[in-house]
């Protein structure tokens, strides 16, 4: 009888059930410091699914995704420090913002391929971050506290359960839209491009439309896990929209498995806890976490979900070969 679990989807769904019982576990255990470990993780995971929807589905290697998480803690921190806290408005401004940028910044940098289209994303973002260093009304490098969290009509995200389950909700919708957006016509041409753009265009397909789009929303998600990551830490930074936080996003969607969704997923999960716990044992813990990530990717190239499908088709072939010997 052949395995019919399938660990690919079986092991992510059973961390999404988990992270949604942690506040329940955090007010058991009397331990909220695990809301604020495990938002992080959540906010950084729509983030990562935001960057894998253009670099593993499409083939462009941003790195300079980070400007985009950057401009949405910006707007709730900027707003806020002028007493606005309108969660629409600040769910409003930063998707239009994003997409505004990431048009302008898509259709300079999608005319390009390889490393010049990563060091174009990378100068914008790096522009974007000494504009914020500037800006010493808002805090210049010292970054700016915001006073009140985002607010829509009764429901504040202030309160850290509330918070947590927002950003998780937008999480899982993220994935599920990210998934049927891949396997419709958009999603083919994005993968088909990436494959061999000039065989698309042969066949009709404005490939640099298709990906500028992609781009965009790729942009205004990134956008919308800013926005809740400042009001997960009541802090913006310059930081946000550093090269060093690209480099961390990149890091995430290539250790869970790129082309995926639920690779991010494990990528931020993965690597968010194992940087906590390094954190706890020694304040060295990146000289441990840089050879950590380096065999991760050796032992599986297509990261912990391609690794997880490896370990499925061995379970299966030692499954059909004790049923052989019976």
């Amino acid at each position: 009888m052949e395995m019919k679990l399938n660990l690919r989807t079986a092991v992510p769904i059973l961390l999404l059930v988990l992270l949604a019982l942690v506040p329940l576990y955090a007010t058991f255990a009397q331990q909220p410091f695990f809301l604020t470990l495990f938002g992080r993780i959540v906010v950084f995971a729509i983030a990562a699914v935001s960057l894998d929807l253009i670099l593993g589905y499409g083939g462009m290697v941003s790195f300079g995704h980070a400007l985009y998480l950057g401009l949405g803690a910006y707007i709730v921190g900027i707003m806020s420090f002028h007493g606005i806290d309108n969660g629409f408005v600040h769910l409003g401004a930063t998707l239009l913002l994003c997409a505004v940028v990431g048009g302008i910044t898509g259709l300079l940098s999608l005319r390009t391929t390889g490393i010049a289209f990563i060091m174009i994303t990378l100068a914008f973002a790096q522009m974007f971050y000494f504009l914020a260093v500037s800006l010493k009304q808002y805090g210049g490098d010292d970054g700016l506290p915001v006073s009140a969290g985002s607010r829509f009509g009764s429901v504040t995200l202030d309160d850290p359960a509330v918070l947590y389950y927002v950003a998780f909700a937008v999480l899982c919708l993220c994935v599920w839209a990210g998934r049927r957006l891949v396997e419709a016509r958009f999603g083919m041409v994005i993968r088909g491009s990436r494959q061999n753009d000039r065989r698309m265009r042969a066949l009709g397909y404005p490939t640099l439309r298709y990906k500028l789009a992609a781009y965009v929303i790729s942009a205004m998600v990134c956008g919308v896990a800013g926005m809740l990551y400042a009001n997960l830490t009541h802090f913006v930074s310059p930081a946000y929209l550093a090269w060093t936080a690209s480099g961390e996003l990149i890091v995430m969607v290539v250790l869970g498995g790129l082309g995926s969704f639920f690779g991010p997923l494990l990528g931020s999960t993965a690597m968010l806890l194992i940087e906590e716990w390094l954190k706890g044992m020694t304040e060295h813990w990146m000289i441990i976490f840089g050879p950590l990530v380096v065999v991760s990717v050796l032992v599986s190239r297509r990261g912990l979900y391609g690794l997880l499908g490896d370990l499925q088709v061995r379970l299966s072939r030692r499954t059909r070969a004790v049923e052989g010997k019976a």
